[in-house]
């Protein structure tokens, strides 16, 4: 009887019998030999245990890798070194530069467009980010509303051309560098190969300063500036002359002095005169002016660019100069000029005075150095209190003109603690050869002393003018 092997077993841990058992039964004659395998059996039965049980660990199954390692395993494949048919494995990325926009004033951005501007991806890529964001809906909510610069809110009003000046235009630093003023400044300057700028002494510094008080700009129309006293012969007109000396040789623009004595005034011969006309010839002639040019060749100009409009000269006249005629020139002079000075007559009852302050922005008092010419301008004052004129009271400038007679005897300091108390301030003129001959004056003749009285005169004046018109 044949005895058919077993089966080795395909799983881990199945139990099998002993091959020696197994190669014992196969050993065993099918027929012949029947009854010694019996025979045998019972021998090797004796020798054996009832039971053989034998376990045998195999090795697992086989089964799919993980994901890791798929992702960098290697299949595989037979590759031909002749031809290779695969795409590249690196790939080109264009870089853009990101662009920052300025924020418009008044526009509204979205949050998007306030998010920076990140590298271009390919287009595999973005599709992929895309399909991997979840779904924004996008609401009128997300705007966010940008406001505009400080600078853009406020509304400034337009510069006028006179703002453009050269101290703010031109650099100091490319500018051509002037020796300095003083005697050892300039000394010290020209000695080191004006390597060494110490700078101008102080008395060039302390009138510099005083001319750029005078240089103020002054926008909006014309200032008018009467200069006047209730009695005559204490100098209206010599300080009319100084003062517009001293604002026409410091300032760039246009100042006149007009001569609005009804009687005989003498302004226009105290500068070089070029001309035969006067205010009544302005006041007849004013529609036939249309330009500065028109107007020009009715004033005297002096050589530090004053202009001086002469009063009546004819005694032959039946009409005086009045308030209308006053109006009617200030009127023209206004279109051409910044700074207008105006030599009222003796008094300041008469017509013209009222017109004059009308007008006036600031106010020049004159006063001898004697006790009656110091009483009359202080009475002058008075009037002018009384008559709703306190403003110009309080801003005017006394100028004491100690040319007169009885000077020597009079305490000064006393006058002008008096005026102190009722004016914006006072300024001493000291006495001076060519004022004193009531000729032609040349400004640049006049002693220093008188120059320098001028000009703090004319920079007190401007420091009362208001640097804009007000409506």
């Amino acid at each position: 009887m044949p005895i058919a092997k077993r089966k080795r077993p395909e799983y881990p841990g199945q139990v099998l019998e002993s091959d020696a058992a197994l190669e014992a039964d196969a050993e065993l004659p099918e027929d012949d030999h029947h009854g010694e395998l019996i025979g045998g059996s019972d021998a090797l039965a004796t020798t054996l245990p009832e039971s053989l049980r034998i376990s045998v660990d195999l090795p697992p199954a086989v089964h799919d890798a993980p994901e890791d390692e798929a992702a960098v395993a290697i299949p595989d494949v037979p590759v031909d070194p002749v031809f290779l048919d695969s795409k590249p494995d690196t790939m080109s990325v264009p870089i853009i530069q990101p662009t920052v926009a300025a924020p418009e004033p008044t526009a509204s951005l979205s949050t998007e467009s306030s998010k920076p501007t990140h590298l271009a991806k390919p287009a595999h890529l973005a599709k992929s980010a895309e399909s991997s964001k979840p779904a924004e809906l996008s609401k009128p909510s997300d705007a966010v509303a940008v406001e505009a610069p400080a600078a853009a809110k406020t509304n400034r009003s337009p510069e006028p051309a006179a703002m453009l000046t050269p101290d703010r235009l031109l650099d100091r630093r490319k500018r051509a560098r002037h020796a300095p003023e003083g005697a050892w400044q300039r000394f010290v300057y020209e000695s080191t190969f004006r390597s060494v700028h110490l700078g101008d002494s102080r008395k060039a510094r302390e009138r510099k300063a005083i001319e750029a008080r005078i240089d103020k700009v002054l926008e909006g129309g014309t200032r008018f500036v009467p200069v006047l006293t209730r009695k005559g012969g204490v100098g209206k007109t010599t300080i009319t002359t100084l003062l517009g000396m001293a604002l026409a040789h410091v300032r760039e623009d246009r100042i006149i002095a007009i001569d609005a004595n009804p009687d005989r005034g003498t302004l226009a011969e105290r500068v070089n005169k070029q001309t035969r006309n006067t205010v009544r010839d302005v006041v007849t002639k004013a529609s036939s002016v249309h330009n500065f040019s028109d107007f020009s060749m009715l004033v005297s100009r002096d050589e530090t660019r004053l202009d001086v409009l002469a009063s009546d000269t004819d005694p032959l006249l039946s009409e005086a100069f009045d308030e209308n005629d006053y109006n009617v020139v200030a009127d023209l002079c206004a279109r051409y000029y910044s700074i207008a000075l105006t030599d009222c007559g003796t008094g300041i009852v008469h017509s013209v005075m009222r017109a004059t302050l009308q007008r006036a922005d600031s106010i020049v008092i004159v006063s001898g150095g004697s006790v009656d010419e110091a009483r009359l301008a202080s009475e002058t004052l008075t009037w002018l209190e009384a008559n709703g004129y306190g403003d110009l009271v309080r801003n005017a400038i006394v100028a004491v003109n100690t040319a007169t007679q009885g000077t020597n005897m009079v305490k000064l300091e006393e006058i002008e603690d008096h005026f102190r108390s009722r004016v914006r301030d006072i300024v001493r003129i000291p006495y001076d050869p060519q004022l004193a001959a009531g000729s032609v004056v040349n400004y640049q003749d006049l002693k220093p002393f008188t120059k320098e009285a001028a000009r703090e005169l004319a920079a007190l004046v401007v420091d009362g003018l208001p640097s804009r018109r007000t409506a």
